[in-house]
């Protein structure tokens, strides 16, 4: 056998290759002949017309562009604010920033920043649309590629980890961190409730998850299944602290820090409008040594915001706002009531009068809020009617002007609810209607804003009769379908027939 295997190599014919003496070999008249023809022929392919050169065929070389930095969009140095261009921020990130228009520090990222790129805890006070997010997205974006070169991480374990309370706050906060990790390779996951379960499964289970955004009760359920495990878990962030440890979500909070890495091997950041003492308390006992920042204004409200309190009877409240809504230009208008009954009413009251408006309350489900909430900030629908659910924590650009239908029962509302105007410098206008029904709650509101509120009635031309309410078009899901005639009741069940 082994001779076989032998002999059959020996058969087999290796690649012939040149030796000295075949390459020093003189070359004879006939090959030479063939030389020629060989050149002529290509000679004469080139000179045709149209005929394509290896060059052609090949194209031109791509350009390659040159790596994008500072230089390329330069921001000039102003007296007392701080450019992000002169924080320690990749340049992949800067690019997203100066993308997004984004020039100098507001002032609570101009004294958080500094401290928490460079690893440290912090606890962040401001005000509603102060850039609360974008600094504890910076610094988990920047912290993240640095960690990029430290080995391997388990799947289904966020690297950053940021709790919201709702649903709305969570799509906002994704949407942020998608525009400035536009040109880094980041996995950014959005974990809440009322929309397809094993869609969102499919995002987390065997992924690798760079930032994980979530409330708290589906990031529980998503635990409990072991799909997703937070032993890796390097950045921590609440955000709007108050509402989520101060309005029943304390328990699952406290589980889903326990399951973190001990406060002593993560960076944990606290970022709210409001810090109660209590709530105080809780964030430094998760923190270490961390830096505490508050800026508070003169006023507590945005000083970018016009406010109006116009004092009213119940039964002038919808003429008012018929009138104000077609007499003066609003280019988007958010109107914030109480309760989802009174919402409906004058949801359905202004569609009726041919106003461009949508609903958004607690109750609708998941899908049809975002598609609602995202027509809105489109431009599609001018106005929208909504409860509280939409006061917090959401930005949508170009509200000109917030609509207290109701005044809110705790103040801190009221500076949320006027909050969503006068955003990023613009400004905004908010007008309040103080009837009988809710002008006991004014006291509570200027004690909390510690100043006085301008009360006043309203123009004449604002409370003229208006005309009556059109009738309800039936559209076609509500008509009702042609009954069918039961015949038996007109037979003898006995014989067939008729009576």
């Amino acid at each position: 056998m082994l001779n076989k295997i032998i002999g059959f190599f020996k058969k087999k014919k290796l690649p012939e290759t040149k030796t000295t003496e075949q390459k020093d070999k003189p070359v004879t008249s006939s090959a030479k002949k063939n030389i020629q023809k060989s050149n002529t022929r290509s000679e004469n392919t080139r000179n045709k017309p149209g005929a394509k050169t290896p060059n052609a065929k090949q194209g031109k070389p791509k350009q390659v562009k040159p790596k994008w930095t500072p230089k390329d969009l330069p921001v000039k140095k102003e007296e007392g604010k701080i450019r992000f261009y002169d924080l320690p921020i990749p340049n992949s990130v800067q690019h997203a920033i100066a993308d997004l228009g984004f020039k100098y520090c507001t002032p609570i990222q101009a004294e958080i920043l500094p401290h928490t790129l460079k690893g440290k805890d912090a606890i962040g006070k401001a005000q509603t649309g102060t850039g609360k997010t974008a600094a504890f997205l910076l610094t988990s974006l920047v912290k993240i590629i640095k960690d990029s070169h430290k080995g391997k991480r388990a799947k289904g374990s966020p690297h950053t980890l940021i709790m919201a309370p709702t649903r709305e706050l969570v799509m906002q906060i994704e949407k942020d961190a998608l525009a400035l990790s536009k040109y880094n390779r980041t996995n950014i996951v959005a974990v809440y409730g009322g929309m397809d379960y094993q869609k969102q499964i499919s995002k987390i289970k065997g992924k690798y998850i760079d930032i994980m955004i979530a409330t708290p009760g589906r990031l529980m359920d998503y635990m409990q299944k072991k799909l997703v495990h937070l032993n890796e878990v390097k950045v921590f962030v609440l955000d709007e602290a108050d509402r989520m440890l101060d309005m029943g979500f304390m328990p699952d909070i406290k589980r889903i820090e326990r399951k973190t890495p001990r406060k002593e091997n993560r960076q944990t950041m606290f970022f709210s409008a409001t810090f109660p003492s209590n709530i105080k308390y809780i964030a430094e006992s998760w923190t270490v040594d961390p830096v505490i920042v508050s800026i508070d204004s003169e006023h507590k409200e945005a000083k970018d915001i016009n406010q109006v309190m116009y004092i009213v009877s119940d039964d002038e409240k919808f003429p008012l706002l018929y009138n104000m809504l077609k007499r003066k230009d609003f280019s988007k208008v958010m109107i914030f009531c109480n309760r989802k009954d009174i919402s409906r009413k004058v949801y359905d009251k202004l569609s009726r009068y041919g106003f461009s408006t949508t609903l958004l309350t607690g109750d609708i489900d998941q899908k049809r809020r975002m598609n609602r909430l995202e027509n809105f900030k489109q431009g599609k629908v001018k106005i929208l009617v909504a409860t509280d659910v939409a006061g917090r924590g959401i930005h949508i650009e170009g509200v000109s002007h917030v609509i207290n239908y109701n005044l809110p029962e705790d103040p801190e509302d009221y500076v949320h609810r006027i909050g969503r105007t006068g955003r990023a410098g613009e400004i905004g206008t908010s007008v309040s209607f103080a009837s009988e029904g809710d002008s006991f709650q004014i006291p509570a509101i200027e004690e909390f804003l510690e100043h006085k509120l301008e009360l006043t009635y309203p123009e004449d031309e604002l409370l003229e009769a208006i005309p009556p309410l059109p009738n309800r078009k039936r559209s076609e899901n509500n008509r009702r379908p042609p009954q069918k005639k039961n015949y038996r009741k007109n037979y003898n069940k006995g014989n067939g027939k008729k009576n």
